[in-house]
């Protein structure tokens, strides 16, 4: 029997995939003790999701966690992370010494293992990270993104010529590697092209002298597909495949354990576990989670995935973001736009940051109108800031893009523009923590670096001592649906109120028909007041063109503004957009606080 070795990803990729990466550690050390003493010798433990999600939502520090990782585990066990090549944890692509920092802080704090990707398979953004990683003493595994494609798309990207011609580039560039992964994100990929690429790939390591070199299969069962992938990716000449445990398995993450075993029940292959054992530590991991929320499409597959390319780990995290947002309703809606957003955007693969650039898009193409606003991240892609894309962006969406951004497109390398960036860097974030006087250790620096990417910085927060809670327990979720609501409940739509009879549960949503328009409805929370209609002359509300959260008021009761100046920043979908004043005008009254959650079409301010 062939011994096919598996990665445990429960404790990363399950996490980030199921319930948005919002985990607190202790909750879960139980599990990987028993998984250690049951034999297991390979953990996903962090990065991805996995750095900024125990900042921004859990109250801990990542660093922190991965020493406790180390120390529960003991030295033998490989801990893998995961690194988005010149973004490393983040979505912003950072400068040469963070790349380095990076690799020095994670073999510092108990790392044995990163997984290095970029998402548009640009080499470029690969190369220095990966000869960082090595340097830093850890074992690097190089990775080639994949996904499958929608149909009537002509592009000659993702497919098994494409992928053969990524790992010649990769050889070419005598970056160092220990592995090889194929990575498929979104569980998109076709079984017959993950056989051929990865045969034609087994063929030329062993030629080129690295048959010692294992590659590795990684997919999610978002579309039903995966057990089929990985056998396929097995009989190409794969070592290592990526596996789960319930309750963070299946569905928007990996198979399972149980499941993978039973798969290979009859063929020449096993995973070299006692299956009695697998249930036992599943046992103590249930128990574990069971007071997480566990949203129910984190655990179906879903065909039309196949159509429209969305990874795992963004789509839990995205119908979270949309359920605290009073949006879920237009997840559909958003699924499907993403085919046209995909094609125009030249075809990078649907993983993050790519992903996350390609939901937003589609997300702002559905609440404001198709392709009215280019966001910022998926509009520095199509003008090539995060490197080439595998095919050409549509010129009108360049065009678009170079307009609203007010920049111009770039073939330079994402590195070395970031490294004449004054508001990237060691040096720049000294001077956040000088500045707000803070120690500056090299732990401090990366977060400043990694967790401060928008205007509302919530690195520096944590580390001033700001830490709320963001984590989704299973009774508060429930409390929400058993509280009753009291009577009719005003609903704001538009700047008009009408008056609506509550038969959901208090802070529940649901669904309010008005003059045959569909609103998603909060209830629980007070709406807030609908403005007057104002008298001629007397000035022009202001509502928020798209749910979210208000991160910061930038004006005050009044104060003179011009018509275009920013009134202040809404955050959905972790992108941040300005509401900016309509006309000319001294603001008369603003009607929201920072930290308040809108719904589309909410009164914001008076002008």
């Amino acid at each position: 029997m062939k011994k096919i070795r598996f990665l445990d990803t429960s404790f990363r990729d399950g996490f980030q995939s199921v319930i948005g990466a919002r985990v607190v550690s202790k909750d879960f050390i139980p599990a990987i003790e028993a998984a250690v003493e049951a034999g297991w010798k390979h953990l996903e433990v962090g990065g991805g999701a996995r750095f900024q999600s125990p900042f921004f939502y859990c109250g801990e520090d990542a660093f922190e966690m991965m020493d406790t990782f180390r120390k529960v585990v003991g030295p033998e066990v490989e801990l893998q992370t995961l690194a988005r090549g010149v973004n490393v944890v983040g979505l912003s692509s950072q400068s040469s010494d963070i790349i380095d920092l990076h690799a020095k802080m994670f073999k510092k704090h108990g790392m044995t293992t990163i997984r290095n990707f970029d998402a548009l398979n640009d080499i470029r953004n690969i190369s220095y990270s990966g000869t960082c990683i090595h340097k830093a003493g850890l074992k690097h595994q190089t990775t080639i993104t994949m996904m499958g494609l929608p149909p009537n798309m002509n592009t000659k990207a993702h497919s098994p010529e494409f992928y053969v011609g990524i790992l010649m580039n990769i050889l070419k560039s005598g970056m160092p590697f220990d592995s090889l992964c194929f990575k498929d994100a979104s569980g998109t990929c076709a079984p017959t092209v993950i056989y051929e690429t990865i045969k034609k790939c087994r063929e030329i390591l062993d030629a080129e002298g690295k048959k010692d070199c294992p590659i590795e299969m990684h997919t999610h069962d978002t579309a039903d597909m995966s057990v089929q992938c990985y056998m396929a990716a097995i009989e190409g000449g794969a070592e290592i495949i990526d596996l789960a445990m319930r309750p963070m398995s299946g569905g928007t993450s990996q198979p399972d354990l149980l499941t993978m075993w039973h798969a290979f029940k009859g063929t020449e292959y096993t995973l070299d576990l006692d299956p009695e054992k697998i249930m036992k530590v599943e046992d103590v991991f249930i128990q574990c989670m069971s007071k997480y929320m566990i949203p129910p499409e984190a655990k179906t597959t879903n065909p039309l995935i196949t159509l429209c390319p969305l990874p795992g780990g963004a789509l839990t995290a995205n119908t979270q973001m949309m359920r605290d947002n009073n949006c879920l309703d237009k997840f559909p809606e958003v699924v499907a736009a993403m085919r046209e957003v995909v094609e125009k955007g030249g075809f990078g693969t649907s993983v993050t940051p790519v992903s996350q650039f390609y939901f937003q898009q589609a997300f702002a193409n559905v609440m404001q109108g198709k392709w009215k606003k280019i966001t910022p991240g998926y509009g520095k892609m199509v003008l090539g800031y995060f490197g080439k894309t595998p095919a050409s962006p549509d010129p009108e969406i360049v065009k678009l893009a170079a307009e609203q951004l007010k920049m111009e497109p770039t073939t330079e390398d994402p590195r070395a523009i970031n490294d004449k960036d004054p508001n990237k860097g060691i040096e720049h974030s000294k001077k956040v923590l000088t500045e707000n006087g803070l120690p500056l250790t090299d732990e401090n620096i990366f977060i400043i670096a990694t967790c401060d990417e928008t205007s509302n910085p919530k690195g520096l927060k944590f580390l001033k001592g700001e830490r709320p809670m963001g984590v989704r327990y299973a009774e508060e979720a429930s409390a929400k649906k058993a509280a009753p609501a009291a009577g009719p409940v005003t609903v704001n739509v538009n700047g008009t109120a009408y008056q609506v009879n509550a038969t959901a549960g208090a802070n529940d949503t649901a669904t309010v028909v008005v003059n045959g328009k569909t609103y998603n409805v909060s209830f629980g929370a007070a709406a807030p007041a609908a403005a007057a209609p104002a008298a001629a002359g007397a000035g022009q509300t202001v509502t928020t063109p798209l749910p979210g959260t208000i991160v910061r008021i930038s004006v005050a009761v009044g104060q003179a503004v011009k018509k275009g100046d920013e009134l202040m920043i809404i955050e959905a979908m972790k992108m941040e957009q300005p509401i900016v004043a309509p006309a000319d005008g001294t603001v008369k009254s603003i009607a929201v606080n920072a930290g308040d959650t809108l719904e589309a079409g909410q009164t914001v301010a008076e002008i």
